[in-house]
């Protein structure tokens, strides 16, 4: 019977813990999609990327090769950079910007930060 209860005890406990990790996790995963979350990690990967190597942003970047996108979001919604992300050729098919390899989260959080530009 002692041990009984000491089984149910462990479980609470055990069970506890799990609540607790489960939240922690779902709390974790939405930080993780606050804007403000988003705009730093897109604009991580727009310089992992080497977005800078054809774009500017302000002063940074190569000048003259391809749109200075330092006021994009001013000018494009966060649905047509994402669109546009994902496959440059369908929203405009003489774009010279090629189809970039990227994670959709990733493609997010880059229209994110660039619709942060205004």
């Amino acid at each position: 019977m002692i041990a009984t209860r000491v089984g149910r005890r462990q479980a609470s406990r055990v069970g506890g813990c799990c609540l607790g990790l489960v939240a922690a996790v779902a709390l974790g995963s939405a930080f993780a999609q606050e804007p403000g979350n988003l705009v730093e990690k897109g604009q991580k990967v727009f310089v992992e990327q080497g977005c800078y190597g054809c774009h500017t942003i302000g002063k940074v970047g190569t000048q003259g090769m391809a749109t200075d996108l330092s006021h994009i979001g001013a000018k494009r919604d966060l649905v047509f950079l994402k669109s546009w992300l994902a496959d440059p050729s369908a929203q405009r098919p003489t774009a010279h910007m090629p189809k970039i390899q990227m994670s959709r989260a990733d493609a997010d959080a880059v229209a994110t930060y660039l619709s942060s530009l205004r």
